[in-house]
């Protein structure tokens, strides 16, 4: 398997001979679907460290704006989620559409992303994990990442019996470090991921579960925001489990309890569901099917690649594309906008939703 950062380097590669080549103009016409769902998470103006795993989640409030100057460009109508199950069904214009989602429920969301969409007048969605708002909750992936940083090695056993033992005292061992762990945890149940992650955070001295009351948004927090007109709140479950690791009765608890919860913080129905970490091994047809049967209008993945009509039928299974933080560039966002990297990643298939 490539290194993060040869595989990010392939990306680039791949982006700049797309645009380079105009196959993001002469491929678009069958590359490119009757819209897309956008997937962000951290907006933050602070440039990304030497080491800085999770650099992926997060863009700079400047690269947000070239996002939205870069579909009015390019011809999107910046439409709300909730009007996507009717732009499916019945297309009334040639006129591609874009939907904008934001992940977890981060703070800064609302001090740095929200005055860009504001200045833009463009509607967005927000998926919330009730836990978040609780201060509550495991956001793992940072909290491996803030362990790593603090560890000059990483030594833990899985299950009793494969042991790591890995250098981390530089910022590319360390990266190289997150990049193994990560990679093993997630093939495995989520609780020994947890629990593993946990024991380094004791050991690096800094406890796991206090992550989500530094980043993410409190109740009030949302609740003051949830008044926006242009905003559509979502959920994202109780506390951002890989939903396929469990078994139905704890899917269909988290899913609509966590609706639920996220229903009373703000005083309205939420509609929408967004699957945590949402790629095969998170979601599939099962969760699809849950969410269906709890009334959902839609639910949304990370599978990647563009909507098409045949979507309509498949509702609770939409894909996204991700603004990756690595790739914050005009060569990539074109790219992206046409389509074209998803006829090699979803080979040639438009549907990708078993």
């Amino acid at each position: 398997m490539p290194s993060p950062d040869l595989r990010h380097r392939l990306f680039d590669a791949g982006f700049r001979a797309i645009a380079g080549s105009g196959a993001d103009r002469w491929l678009k016409g069958i590359a490119r679907g009757s819209g897309l769902i956008l997937t962000f998470h951290h907006v933050d103006p602070e440039p990304a460290k030497a080491y800085a795993p999770n650099a992926i989640l997060t863009i700079t409030p400047d690269f947000l704006d070239e996002v939205l100057l870069t579909l009015e460009a390019k011809g999107f109508d910046v439409v709300g989620l909730d009007s996507v199950p009717e732009r499916l069904a019945r297309p009334t214009s040639d006129k591609p559409f874009a939907v904008l989602t934001f992940d977890d429920g981060y703070r800064d969301n609302a001090r740095y992303a929200v005055p860009i969409l504001r200045r833009h007048r463009v509607p967005w969605t927000l998926f919330v994990t009730s836990d978040f708002t609780e201060g509550r909750g495991r956001l793992w992936w940072i909290e491996l990442e803030r362990a790593i940083g603090r560890l000059d090695r990483v030594r833990v056993t899985l299950d009793g019996a494969v042991s790591l033992d890995l250098p981390a005292a530089t910022a590319d061992e360390k990266t190289a470090a997150f990049a193994t762990l990560y990679r093993r945890l997630r093939t495995g149940p989520e609780e020994r991921l947890l629990a593993t992650i946990a024991e380094l955070c004791d050991e690096a001295g800094i406890g796991a579960g206090r992550v989500a009351d530094e980043l993410c948004l409190t109740r009030q927090e949302l609740r003051s925001l949830a008044a926006d007109p242009d905003l559509t709140i979502g959920a994202h479950t109780i506390a951002h489990p890989m939903l396929a690791k469990y078994d139905e009765d704890r899917v269909r608890w988290e899913i609509g309890e966590g609706r639920a919860r996220i229903e009373q913080i703000i005083g309205r129905p939420v509609r929408h569901l967004s699957y945590p970490v949402g790629d095969p091994t998170s979601a599939g047809g099962r969760e699809f099917g849950i969410a269906r049967e709890l009334g959902f209008d839609t639910a949304v993945t990370t599978r990647p690649g563009h909507l098409f009509p045949g979507h309509v039928d498949h509702l609770h299974a939409l894909p996204r594309v991700s603004a990756n933080g690595l790739h914050q560039s005009r060569a990539a966002l074109g790219a992206l906008l046409s389509g074209v990297p998803f006829l090699a990643w979803n080979r040639g298939r438009r549907l990708n939703v078993v």
